[in-house]
């Protein structure tokens, strides 16, 4: 009877390990799984990093045409003197594009008093999580950034007819202030993992 019992024990421990080994791992041969309730997400083990810089050159991204794979991050750095990012929609620039677009929040950055450049402390990232276009802006209002051409685009679709000429285009028509969101949403405000790069 000891038998049977222990028996059983070991079958119903060995169906619960089963089920436990089912779950996605880690594999060691260069990707990563992640799990969420809805869906599971392969990523490379090496995420590749996009470096975006607002303001170098002037009122404009740099660079502001970029093509980054699902999974990738893109990095905005702020040049002087007072910068953000937002996301957009092509249609309708210098606006948020929806109640969870990105928005950096502002990074006020001094000149640097010997003339040299200066970028913040900080960065914004944010994960590329889709192919389709993805429409960004500065919404500074003092000297109308995103409507004097400081806009960009993640992923153009380079056989259509929205392009980022088209985009500027429009943005320079907008009358009303760019919008901002409540808050900083939709990507990680961290320090500067590299301060040397964006130059």
């Amino acid at each position: 009877m000891l038998a049977n019992t222990l028996g059983a024990v070991l079958l119903s421990a060995s169906a619960a390990f089963t089920s436990v080994a089912a779950a996605p791992a880690k594999r060691a041969d260069a990707a990563t799984t992640t799990t969420s309730a809805d869906a599971t997400t392969t990523y490379p083990s090496h995420r590749e990093t996009h470096t975006i810089v607002a303001g170098r050159g002037g009122l404009r991204f740099d660079p502001e045409n970029v093509v980054a794979p699902v999974g990738s991050i893109i990095e905005f750095h702020f040049n002087p003197v007072n910068h953000s990012v937002v996301e957009s929609s092509f249609a309708a620039p210098c606006q948020p594009k929806d109640a969870a677009s990105f928005f950096s929040g502002f990074f006020p950055v001094p000149r640097n008093p010997d003339g040299g450049v200066s970028q913040s402390e900080e960065v914004f990232q944010v994960e590329v999580k889709t192919t389709e276009p993805i429409w960004f802006y500065c919404a500074q209002n003092t000297g109308r950034h995103c409507q004097s051409g400081m806009v960009g685009v993640i992923n153009q679709n380079f056989d259509g007819d929205n392009t980022l000429a088209k985009h500027k285009e429009l943005a320079a028509k907008v009358e009303a202030p760019s919008g901002v969101q409540a808050q900083i949403q939709g990507g990680a405000r961290i320090k500067n993992p590299n301060p040397l790069s964006g130059f």
